[in-house]
């Protein structure tokens, strides 16, 4: 199986894994055209668990290192198999929570707030439960990216009272609570693997590219409860039948799973850099996905659109913040 065999090659990924994590959004605000937010994640779930299988049978099945897919999977112990099902289980609750804030609130309030507020309770959780990297850079970079998320929040503030619009409590809420869940997630998953040796992992330790697989069915599996309760008690509108869901145009469903494997090529480059970056860095450096998805929010979107000057500056100064923040949880792990 393909293998990250150095650093750089593992910040590169993580870079990756931040364009793909902050982008996926868009695919939502597309079919929110048409489409119910509820009705769009079953597309995305799907594709999630389309990317983990085409990855599985391809770089992780292909080369001279490491298990191949299938063997890795039938000698995988309940243990790791349920750590990685259950990150996918607590992802999935996060995230529709998530998307139903972006359909409140739009991308650039919901994942400053929510990923913002995931990143920095995340970075802490993975590291205190596996240390990798010097702590006062990683910490620094917490503290900075912190106060970048209060910055965009006081932009928002200003921009709503401007615009004589209320600022959405409901959509900042939900937000906050995907945020605190979805710190959680990574760690079950990079604890089903063995993150001192992807090429010769301990027996019953998953590679990555099962521990993905495993936990895009946690997503699955999971989803027939999460997205069922949204349908059933929507924050938005009137509650929705699934057989509605049917009479969605191809069109409209596939761009649903393209949101779900851009998302699942985040995920999966990020698993594979957490060997060489540590579980905290590679989560960190993911979630600077906040940052990606406020560009396209504010600058595509137009979702401060008539925003007075200094939403403007305060926005400024969470993008140079956020930067500095992701350049000290590089230099932690050089």
């Amino acid at each position: 199986m393909f293998i990250v065999q150095d650093y750089t090659l593992a910040v590169l990924f993580c870079v990756i894994t931040m364009l793909c994590w902050g982008s996926w959004g868009n695919t939502q605000k597309l079919a929110s055209k048409t489409w119910r937010y509820e009705f769009f994640y079953w597309d995305y779930v799907l594709g999630i668990l389309v990317f983990s299988l085409l990855s599985a049978f391809t770089l992780g099945s292909f080369g001279a290192e490491g298990r191949g897919f299938i063997e890795d999977l039938l000698q995988a112990d309940l243990t790791s198999l349920s750590s990685a099902f259950l990150g996918g289980v607590i992802f999935n609750a996060a995230n529709i929570l998530l998307a139903a804030a972006i359909a409140i609130c739009g991308l650039s309030v919901a994942f400053p707030v929510g990923i913002g507020l995931a990143l920095v309770l995340g970075v802490l959780v993975n590291y205190f439960g596996a240390a990798k990297g010097e702590p006062v850079y990683i910490f620094t970079g917490v503290v900075l990216i912190t106060i970048a998320i209060i910055l965009n929040g006081l932009a928002y503030k200003k921009a709503s009272a401007v615009q004589d619009s209320k600022i959405p409590v409901k959509g900042i809420a939900i937000s906050i609570a995907a945020g605190v869940i979805m710190a959680f997630f990574y760690r079950f998953v990079a604890a089903s693997m063995d993150l001192n040796s992807f090429a010769s992992p301990a027996a019953g330790k998953l590679t990555p590219y099962t521990a993905v697989f495993i936990f895009a069915l946690g997503v699955l599996i999971s989803n027939f409860l999460f997205n069922t309760l949204a349908m059933k008690n929507p924050v938005q509108g009137e509650p929705i039948s699934i057989s509605g869901y049917f009479n969605g145009k191809m069109s409209t469903h596939m761009v649903g799973m393209l949101g779900g494997i851009i998302w699942c090529i985040g995920q999966t480059f990020s698993m594979l850099a957490s060997e060489k970056a540590g579980a905290a860095i590679s989560y960190g450096l993911g979630q600077g996905a906040t940052l990606i998805s406020a560009l396209w929010g504010i600058f595509i979107w137009k979702e401060f659109k008539g925003a007075p000057k200094v939403s403007t500056y305060l926005n400024a100064g969470m993008f140079i913040l956020f930067v500095i923040g992701l350049g000290f949880l590089i230099y932690a792990g050089a």
